[in-house]
């Protein structure tokens, strides 16, 4: 790896207000009120945080370019870290459950949820994402990825040496034990920090969400980890001198299949 120094994350969990933009944007200002300037390099948010996981895109979503990008752009700025969560998005006549990874300086990655939730007829609203990115940011490299790409271990397959796997979501109570056995999965089986960060409350469909966020070392172990319901941090700081020694002690990934996650389409 790349990185010559240690990286501080924090994860938000809290809960949402249903379908109600401003309202969140007001809400996360307060929180990352907390957070001052120069603390931590990069900050995550939930799946749709500003409006809960909603299928009311054609009433919610923002425009590629618009509010909420914008707002990230101040926060991340502000706070002289990178940004990054998923909104509802409309580009160019279709829809997307987009994330946004918004350095200091304002530049903008995106990735478009790839396994949209047939479940809850996400599938029928939103276009399915493309392509898998990595962004390196201060010598890290990072695959960011939204909820349901959870349970979907050769999507997160780790073919290209990247350090940190990143899921945002909104993972109901009716499967946690799943959102908890999978993030330790993708953290073993990838020898790589992971962060999960989930949100908490109940949604507009009655829907609960426990929370559960995690921050894993790539051994599975629990760096940080929010209980059920519980509003605040997860927190950590990731070496990259741990991470390199883990990977020299226990060569596994020299050990995988040639096979790659498919890309594109």
């Amino acid at each position: 790896m790349t990185a010559s120094k240690p990286l501080n994350v924090v994860g938000i969990q809290t809960a949402l207000y249903w379908e109600a933009i401003e309202c969140n944007l007001v809400h996360f200002d307060r929180i990352l009120s907390n957070i001052y300037h120069g603390e931590q390099d990069l900050v995550v948010l939930p799946e749709m945080f500003t409006t809960g996981f909603s299928m009311n895109a054609m009433k919610l979503a923002d425009h590629s370019q618009g509010l909420t990008l914008e707002w990230m752009r101040r926060q991340a700025r502000k706070l002289n870290a990178a940004l990054t969560g998923s909104v509802i998005i409309e580009d160019l006549g279709q829809y997307y459950n987009r994330l946004y990874f918004v350095w200091p300086e304002g530049n903008v990655e995106i990735y478009d949820k790839r396994h949209t939730f047939s479940y809850a007829g996400e599938d029928k609203v939103f276009q399915r994402g493309k392509q898998r990115i990595i962004i390196e940011y201060q010598g890290w490299k990072i695959c960011p990825l939204i909820c349901y790409d959870l349970r979907f271990p050769v999507w997160s397959r780790n073919s290209v040496d990247y350090d940190i796997l990143i899921y945002v979501a909104n993972w109901p109570s009716s499967r946690i034990r799943a959102w908890d056995t999978l993030l330790q999965a993708r953290s073993i089986e990838n020898m790589c920090y992971t962060i999960g960060v989930n949100r908490i409350g109940e949604d507009g469909n009655g829907i609960n969400y426990p929370g559960h966020s995690v921050i894993l070392d790539a051994l599975g172990t629990q760096l940080s980890y929010l209980q059920n319901g519980e509003e605040g941090y997860v927190q950590a700081t990731l070496d990259p001198e741990s991470l390199d020694g883990i990977r020299k002690r226990y060569n596994f990934l020299l050990d995988r299949d040639s096979f790659r996650p498919l890309e594109s389409e």
